[in-house]
């Protein structure tokens, strides 16, 4: 029997609220940027299912961050070790608008195998919950540059009996909403306007 995906959180609907929360001084063109995936972790004491999302969530990353309009490549740039502010002066020039370096933490996993009807045909409903968070840095200054938070609950009718293949796509499908949850909301805090400095103290 062929799994039916029955809720997500999509990346369109993501993308959606996005448009729509978007200050009147923060639209038009979007601004472009540079993240570096570090790595995929999960916060201590999660189910021990959560280790079979880990791979898949970092392979999502992956993908949407080398296809995303937004995201730009550090092709041709010189070496910010070597250089910073030459580096600065490539990305202004590149018209992108911070390179960054991103690590993401799995926060909370929760899968459940429930009877969709134990009276009428005993088929079974597998859930699972997925949230995650995200950590970037600028790069190489390595100052903190935005933290966002991304969710997804699937549901998935799965038959009388759970096969690995559904398991396999329910967790594939709630990786997917889940991190294009949590890259609009990324993006998000990218762009808004930075916060005012601090007032100086008055001297007495």
């Amino acid at each position: 029997m062929r799994p039916t995906l029955l809720r997500a959180s999509l990346p369109a609907l993501a993308a959606l609220a996005l448009v729509a929360a978007t200050p009147p001084a923060l639209a038009g063109k979007p601004k472009r940027y540079h993240i570096e995936l570090i790595e995929v972790t999960a916060t201590a004491g999660l189910p021990a299912e959560t280790a079979d999302a880990l791979p898949v969530c970092t392979a999502e990353w992956t993908k949407v961050l080398a296809a995303h309009p937004q995201m730009a490549t550090l092709d041709g740039a010189p070496d910010a070790k070597v250089d910073v502010n030459k580096f600065k002066k490539w990305l202004a020039k590149k018209k992108i608008a911070g390179a960054y370096r991103m690590n993401v933490e799995i926060t909370s996993y929760e899968e459940s195998l429930d009877d969709k009807d134990a009276a009428v045909n005993q088929e079974k409903r597998l859930t699972v919950r997925l949230s995650l968070r995200t950590f970037g840095e600028t790069f190489p200054d390595r100052i903190m540059g935005f933290a966002a938070e991304g969710s997804a609950t699937i549901k998935v009718d799965v038959g009388k009996k759970l096969r690995p293949a559904d398991r396999t796509f329910a967790i594939k499908s709630a990786c997917e909403g889940a991190v294009g949850d949590a890259m609009t909301a990324s993006l998000t805090k990218l762009a808004l306007p930075p916060p005012p400095p601090a007032p100086k103290p008055k001297k007495r």
